[in-house]
């Protein structure tokens, strides 16, 4: 007999409150070969870290967007972008990638290898996929960041769709940008830990 979910998707009309996400102040862009380590050494001390990738979109099919473009890794009280057009970051995003010590989670991370395959010639060590936790916690479809947060959290997880199809190549991103990337990573994180409590 198939193991019974302990999962529930809320209904459409459940009302939670919002996410309690990270602010700007707690979100950091680190451009210079001081910063990226500054930012490295945060990461590796926490241990476990939330993480995502955003790449621009292309409209014209089977064109390569040659993402990432950003890579994001976020603690309990911090979220780090990396935007890889810096020289100082890539070599930084590579490491911590490698580090089998430094556990990364996120949702739905399939594409995200490919990417990192592709751009950084590595393979990401390390990577857990909350999607795949929840397939094998009974859940039939894939299980992303806005109905984790709402079952696991109950907290509404808002998600636009506008700035997710932005321009993640820019030179200087957004403020509405460097929230919605570096909220991505942090809900993973704290989705995760309210799993192993």
């Amino acid at each position: 007999m198939p193991e019974t979910a302990p999962f529930v998707v809320p209904s459409p009309d459940a009302v939670f409150p919002p996410f309690a996400g990270l602010t700007l102040a707690q979100t950091h862009v680190p451009a210079t070969a001081a910063a990226c380590e500054a930012a490295a050494q945060a990461l590796r001390q926490a241990g476990i870290v939330g993480f995502d990738t955003e790449t621009r979109p292309v409209f014209t099919k089977g064109v390569d967007a040659g993402g990432p473009h950003l890579v994001q890794f976020a603690t309990p009280d911090a979220a780090y972008l990396f935007q890889l057009h810096h020289p100082a970051a890539p070599p930084v995003v590579r490491a911590l990638l490698q580090d089998a010590g430094l556990l990364k989670v996120g949702f739905g991370l399939r594409e995200d290898r490919r990417q990192i395959a592709a751009r950084l010639g590595i393979e990401a060590e390390s990577l857990v996929d909350l999607s795949t936790h929840f397939r094998q916690h009974g859940m039939r479809r894939d299980v992303g960041v806005v109905t984790a947060v709402a079952m696991v959290l109950q907290q509404a997880f808002q998600k636009s769709k506008r700035i997710s199809t932005s321009n993640w190549a820019a030179e200087r991103l957004r403020p509405n940008q460097l929230l919605y990337a570096a909220n991505d990573a942090y809900a993973a994180l704290m989705v995760y830990r309210a799993l192993h409590k």
